[in-house]
């Protein structure tokens, strides 16, 4: 029980660069992590944390459209057979990709902070992130450019 008790008490955790351990799997698990403020390090990791919060926000958002989506929202008229037919997989594809950017957002941000700790950071955005955020667009415009043109149909 006392080592359950550790693992969450708010003790930080002060990291050092040489140490190989994985700075997110060490105990206790919900405490700040302390790193060496050599140069610019205090910047970097606050924009870092700024990055991963855009990722967040983008996906709630991405999150709260599916569900206005899924739902066939509409404030004036009634939605149309075509946009009923697709609100469904169109919604769940926005919910999935609301998932992508939630979990590409942590995966850079796990990703950068270890690097800090080890001091081995280099700030760029991967191929990964460049996937998600051109399938995001992607889906965002291509749904613009669906609801327009069914839009344009009904009148």
């Amino acid at each position: 029980m006392s080592r359950l008790l550790h693992s969450l008490s708010p003790h930080p955790i002060d990291l050092d660069p040489t140490s190989s351990t994985h700075p997110f799997l060490t105990a206790p698990f919900f405490s700040p992590l302390l790193f060496p403020n050599n140069s610019s390090d205090a910047r970097d990791h606050c924009a870092n944390e700024r990055t991963f919060l855009s990722w967040l926000r983008l996906s709630v958002y991405m999150a709260i459209v599916s569900i206005a989506i899924a739902i066939s929202f509409h404030l004036k008229n009634e939605p149309t057979e075509v946009e009923k037919r697709l609100a469904l997989p169109v919604g769940l594809l926005f919910w999935v990709l609301s998932f992508a950017c939630l979990a590409n957002g942590f995966a850079n941000y796990v990703k950068t902070v270890t690097k800090y700790g080890r001091r081995r950071a280099l700030v760029q955005s991967g191929w990964k992130t460049q996937i998600v955020f051109t399938v995001v667009s992607c889906a965002i415009v291509a749904v613009c450019v669906l609801l327009l043109s069914t839009n344009a149909k009904q009148r």
